[in-house]
Order: C-alpha cells, then sequence, then structure tokens
C-alpha cells in the first residue's frame, strides 16, 4: 500500500497521539509522534512530515515555542495543524502562526478533512 503522506503529531496526550496515530494509520498515512515540541524538533531531522499536527499546550516545549523554533528551520515547511483545547486563552494562542485550528475534543473525520486540505496545501507551495 502507498502512503498518502507523513503526519506528525505532537501532544503530550498519550490518548490522543495513539487514537490519531491509529484513525490516520488506517487512512494510509505514515505517523511520526512525539510528547512535546523538543522531541519533536529532534524527529524532524530524521522525518520530514507534510501535516504537523501540534498541540498549544504541553510541557517541556509547547505549540508556541516549537511553532517559532520550527519556522526558523531553513527549508521546506509542512502545514502546522494547532490543536487547541477549549480551557486554552486566547491569549495563550495570539501570535502562533499556524495554518489551521482544531478544537479539541475534535470529530476524526473532520481531522481527517483538515490533514488532507493542508497536505493539498503543502504540495502546492
Amino acid at each position: 500500500m502507498t502512503s498518502r503522506g507523513r503526519v506528525m503529531i505532537v501532544d503530550d496526550d498519550e490518548s490522543i497521539r495513539e487514537v490519531v496515530d491509529v484513525f490516520l494509520t488506517g487512512e494510509g498515512y505514515e505517523i511520526v509522534t512525539a510528547p512535546n515540541g523538543a522531541i519533536a524538533l529532534e524527529r524532524l531531522k530524521e522525518s520530514q512530515p507534510d501535516v504537523i499536527l501540534l498541540d498549544a499546550m504541553m510541557p517541556v516545549m509547547d505549540g508556541r515555542e516549537f511553532a517559532e523554533a520550527y519556522w526558523a528551520l531553513p527549508g521546506r515547511h509542512a502545514s502546522v495543524v494547532l490543536l487547541t483545547a477549549a480551557a486554552d486563552t486566547p491569549e495563550s494562542l495570539t501570535g502562533i502562526k499556524v495554518d489551521a485550528y482544531v478544537a479539541k475534543p475534535f470529530d476524526l473525520d473532520g481531522l481527517l478533512a483538515i490533514v488532507q486540505q493542508q497536505q493539498q496545501v503543502t504540495r502546492e507551495s
């Protein structure tokens, strides 16, 4: 089976990583996961995703810090989709450079639609 693309899931909630991993793998995607932004940056050295699903609030390196470091890297960039919980304050999300937002809890089919849309954007750029 040919891969539909590669998605990186960056979230400190292991159950979210696992559910999204299983779902997107079933849809034909290759998945790379990381529990925080620092580990995600390390994994980018080995694997270039088409789309990054990024939790806003994480220990060690949160979504804002990851996004700032990621966009500063040279070369091609994936689309970044910020996963936000209702508890995330608008102030905490201000200024984070992302391509799309998805509110938690999310519908897996809706998440798939966003991944497909953002993957197309990445391929066209």
